[in-house]
C-alpha cells in the first residue's frame, strides 16, 4: 500500500516500484525500491493526502499490470539504443557488416526518435506491414528477425523494457495462403555437364573444374571456393598440413584417399580481403574421387599462384564480380563475340543456356551434391551431413561417427557417377592444359596466401 508523509505544506506519497534493491555484486535482494513523487504533474502539489494516497494506488496498480514508466534518466531513444547495441554486438565481421547495413539503413531511421519503452504491439504492426511492402521477402524477415533481436535484448540483456512489444499470434480473420519454399527443377547431370562447359567457354579449364568441384564436393560456394589454397588442395594436403597433429592424424587416415581440406573462407573487410573460418566453423576435410584429383593436379601445374582458383586474368577471384562476368553467362548463355584487340578481349562462340538452372544461383549445385550422395540410400547420414559441413542434432550427432569405410564408399560413389554418366555417355571432356615448365621442387610454388586470418 502507498505511504503519504506530511511535511509542512508539503504532502509527498511512496509506492513499491516493483523492483528489489541490488547487493554490491549487482544482484537483487529481498529489499524492495520505492519510488516517490511530491505531486501529480511535475511543479504541481497534490491538493490533499487523498489526492496523493489515491495516486500512489494508481502507480502500484500500474506496476502490477506491467504499466510502470521508467524514470526519465533511465530511458532511452531508439537511435542510441541501436548505437549502444551495435557496439557491444560480437559477431564475425561479415555477419557484423550486415547487422550494421539493416539496422543503419531501416531499423534506425525508422525508430530513431522513440523511446525503447514506449514501442507497442501496434506500432510493430505497422513497421512490419511497412517492412513488408517495401522490401523482398527475404530482407524483409531478416530485417524483423534482426529488430525482434533489438526488443528482446532490450528485455533481457538491458531490461530496458518490461516484455517485447512483439507479438506472435494466430492470424484471425482473412485467410492467407501458407507461403511455401519454392519447387526445385529437376537437375540431370547433363544439365551440370553443361554448365561446366558453358564455364570452359567463358573461362578456361579454371571454369570446368570449377563447377565439378561444387557439384561432387558440396563446398560452399563463394566463400569456401574462393578462399581454396594450394597448401589445402588434394595435389599437396595433409603433407602441407601446418598443424602437426592434424597433419599426423590425416596422413594416417588417408593413406589411399585423395582429400582437399575446407580451412578457410575468404571475403573483404574495410576493403581488405581475410581469411575466416568456414560457416558454422564448418572445418572439414573432403575425399574426392579420382577423376577430381586428377583435374586439380592438372590445374595447379598451369600456374603458380596460392589460390586454386583465379580469375580469368589470373587474379584471386575475390575481386571479380562474378555473377556478371561468369554465372551468367554460363548460366543464361550468350550470344558469340568477336575479338576485342583494343582490350586485349579474345573471340568467343555462342554460349548455350541451361534451362534447368534458369534463375537460379550457382549455390543449387552445392544442393545437387546433397541430393546426389542421398540417392544410393546406403551412405550413412553422418557422412553426408559432415561433408556438407552440418552436424546431427541430439544423441544421433554425440554419438554418430564417420569412418574411413564410410569416405571409401563415397570416393567409389562419386567416381562411378563420373565414369557412367559423364565418361560413358560420351559426353564432352576438354584437355587437360599444358603444365608450366617445372623450376624446382613442390616448395617453389606459394602452398598459402599469407592473407590475414580472422580469429
Amino acid at each position: 500500500m502507498p505511504y503519504v508523509e506530511v511535511r509542512g505544506r508539503s504532502i509527498r506519497v511512496k509506492w513499491w516500484s516493483g523492483e528489489y534493491k541490488p547487493d554490491a555484486d549487482g544482484r537483487p535482494t529481498k529489499a524492495k525500491r520505492y519510488d516517490s513523487a511530491s505531486g501529480p504533474e511535475p511543479g504541481v502539489p497534490f491538493a490533499d493526502e487523498d489526492e496523493a494516497y489515491n495516486y500512489g494506488l494508481d502507480r502500484e496498480s500500474d506496476v502490477r499490470n506491467r504499466r510502470n514508466r521508467r524514470k526519465s534518466t533511465d530511458r532511452i531513444t531508439m537511435g542510441d539504443y541501436c548505437d549502444t547495441w551495435l557496439k557491444e554486438t560480437s559477431l564475425r565481421p561479415q555477419s557484423n557488416a550486415t547487422y550494421h547495413k539493416r539496422i543503419r539503413s531501416v531499423i534506425r531511421p525508422y525508430w530513431s526518435t522513440w523511446m525503447v519503452d514506449e514501442i507497442t504491439p501496434i506500432e510493430c504492426a505497422t513497421f512490419e506491414r511497412h517492412i513488408r511492402s517495401k522490401y523482398s521477402d527475404n530482407y524483409a524477415k531478416a530485417v524483423l528477425g534482426q529488430f525482434k533481436m533489438l526488443m528482446d535484448d532490450a528485455v533481457v540483456k538491458y531490461q530496458l523494457r518490461d516484455e517485447s512489444p512483439i507479438i506472435k499470434q494466430q492470424r484471425r480473420g482473412r485467410y492467407e495462403k501458407k507461403k511455401t519454399r519454392r519447387t526445385k527443377r529437376a537437375l540431370p547431370i547433363t544439365a551440370v555437364h553443361q554448365l561446366a562447359q558453358n564455364a570452359h567457354t567463358v573461362w578456361g579449364f579454371p571454369g570446368w573444374v570449377y563447377v565439378w568441384t561444387i557439384a561432387f564436393t558440396g563446398a560452399r560456394p563463394p566463400g569456401e571456393m574462393y578462399g581454396l589454397q594450394r597448401g589445402y588442395s588434394s595435389v599437396h594436403w595433409p603433407q602441407s598440413e601446418p598443424d602437426p597433429d592434424l597433419r599426423e592424424e590425416a596422413a594416417a587416415r588417408y593413406e589411399h584417399l585423395h582429400t582437399l581440406r575446407i580451412q578457410h573462407q575468404t571475403y573483404p573487410v574495410d576493403a581488405e580481403p581475410v581469411l575466416a573460418a568456414p560457416k558454422y566453423d564448418s572445418h572439414r576435410t573432403l575425399v574426392i574421387p579420382p577423376f577430381l584429383h586428377e583435374m586439380h593436379s592438372a590445374l595447379l601445374a598451369s600456374h603458380r599462384e596460392p589460390w586454386v582458383f583465379l580469375s580469368i586474368t589470373g587474379k584471386p577471384l575475390l575481386g571479380t564480380d562474378f555473377d556478371g562476368t561468369y554465372w551468367r553467362p554460363i548460366r543464361d548463355g550468350a550470344d558469340p563475340r568477336p575479338a576485342s584487340p583494343q582490350t586485349r578481349r579474345p573471340a568467343r562462340p555462342a554460349i548455350p543456356a541451361v534451362p534447368e538452372m534458369a534463375g537460379e544461383a550457382i549455390y543449387r549445385l552445392r544442393h545437387w551434391h546433397k541430393a546426389l550422395l542421398d540417392e544410393p540410400g546406403d551412405i550413412p547420414r553422418v557422412a553426408v551431413e559432415g561433408r556438407m559441413g552440418h552436424e546431427l542434432p541430439g544423441v544421433e550427432g554425440v554419438y554418430s561417427e564417420v569412418t574411413v569405410a564410410m569416405e571409401e564408399r563415397i570416393v567409389s560413389y562419386l567416381q562411378a557417377v563420373w565414369e557412367k554418366r559423364v565418361v560413358g555417355e560420351g559426353l564432352w571432356t576438354p584437355s587437360f592444359p599444358m603444365p608450366l615448365p617445372s623450376d624446382g621442387p613442390d616448395g617453389a610454388f606459394p602452398l598459402f596466401s599469407g592473407l590475414r586470418v580472422l580469429d
